[in-house]
């Protein structure tokens, strides 16, 4: 009895120290404790605000020359020698090629003689007029002699100025022979050489004045209704940047009946070095509003759906809040926002896709704010896009 009392204190000795090593040994092993949160992420953040957008249309226009004709001969003849060349810039009256004109020449030359015989004879009747009229004073003439001499002075005025006339339509006719410039321009293709032979019908060369240029476009009916002259109409380079930009001045009042497209015409001086026959990119200005715009960068979509992240106060933390959005037509660089955003909503436009809902950031200003137009891109009339 004796023995068994005493084991029994011994064994819930063994136990206390046991239960003592457990506690100790955990505090001593190392074992992962929880980790702190991660810092709030920075995120760029734009403040919504209206900006200006414009309901556009791009289109494929013609450039047409105001001033621009086929250089073709007033008489026949061989090419007798030719001053420009292809692509040369001309003044007004500037000779642009000659045609043999040594028949002509010489006929000029007998005309000129014939004048000088007229006027030499014209001389001659006038002083016989005179004597003739001295003697009857006189009287050692005849009435019948006096009217002789004045009919003759008369007879031989009128011969000189016909041989004059004569000369005169020799010299213009003469004229024709060198073809120069209708007016300033440039010089297109030379389709004739030295020694053929041209007649009044063959086309010589093209002068085409580049200074101002039409463009034509032609678009749907159904947005041609709405189109007004002043207009406003840019062209653009490959890039899609403004070259230039003019007002519309001509809407065609009915529209094509193959196409039910209607031609419009706006006209610009060339200062971008555009050729005419050269088709660009124009772009109508329909209308302008003010709309809130999202970069497209800032835009998520989730099963079609588009959301924004927006900046919410929450407990003292910022906060993105994942909001669905509408949005309008896209732009070179931003929507325009129909629903789901207001002015002065704080969105985030950066790593969006490590964003969450309910997750905190640290909001840092956008650089600048996005303005964009707003291209409704049509499909008729050789639009670049597609149809709204």
């Amino acid at each position: 009895m004796r023995l068994v009392r005493r084991v029994r204190p011994l064994k819930a000795l063994v136990a206390g120290l046991w239960g003592l090593a457990l506690v100790s040994g955990a505090g001593c092993s190392g074992q992962p404790q929880a980790k702190a949160p991660p810092p709030p992420r920075e995120v760029t953040v734009l403040t919504l605000a209206p900006t200006e957008t414009r309901d556009t249309g791009e289109y494929l226009g013609n450039l047409i020359s105001r001033q621009s004709v086929n250089v073709l001969p007033q008489v026949a003849g061989y090419v007798r020698r030719i001053h420009v060349t292809p692509g040369q810039q001309v003044e007004e009256g500037a000779p642009l090629l000659e045609v043999d004109a040594r028949q002509e020449s010489a006929a000029l030359e007998s005309a000129q003689a014939q004048r000088s015989s007229a006027e030499a004879s014209l001389e001659l009747a006038r002083q016989t007029r005179e004597r003739t009229e001295a003697l009857y004073k006189e009287g050692l003439v005849s009435a019948q002699e006096l009217e002789r001499a004045r009919a003759q002075a008369d007879t031989a005025e009128a011969a000189t100025r016909a041989a004059s006339a004569q000369v005169s339509q020799r010299q213009v006719q003469l004229q024709y022979y060198v073809v120069r410039a209708p007016f300033a321009g440039t010089v297109g293709d030379v389709v004739v050489r030295v020694g053929d032979y041209v007649g009044a019908t063959t086309a010589l060369t093209s002068v085409a004045q580049a200074d101002v240029l039409e463009v034509s476009v032609a678009v749907p009916s159904t947005r041609a209704r709405a189109l007004q002259p002043n207009t406003p109409l840019e062209l653009l380079d490959a890039q899609g940047k403004v070259l230039l930009t003019s007002t519309v001045f001509f809407v065609a009042p009915q529209a094509d009946p193959r196409t039910q497209l209607v031609e419009l015409k706006a006209a610009f001086r060339n200062t971008g070095g555009l050729r005419p026959n050269e088709l660009v990119r124009a772009r109508l200005i329909y209308s302008t509003r003010r709309a809130l715009q999202l970069p497209a960068l800032a835009v998520v979509r989730q099963s079609g759906q588009p959301f924004a992240f927006v900046l919410q106060e929450k407990e003292g933390k910022t906060v993105v809040e994942r909001r669905p959005i509408t949005l309008g037509p896209l732009g070179e660089l931003a929507y325009v926002v129909e629903k789901g955003l207001n002015e002065g909503d704080r969105v985030a436009v950066s790593s969006l896709q490590l964003l969450r809902d309910g997750a905190p950031v640290t909001p840092k200003p956008a650089p600048a704010p996005v303005t964009n137009s707003r291209p409704a891109t049509d499909g008729g009339g050789g639009a670049a896009g597609g149809s709204r």
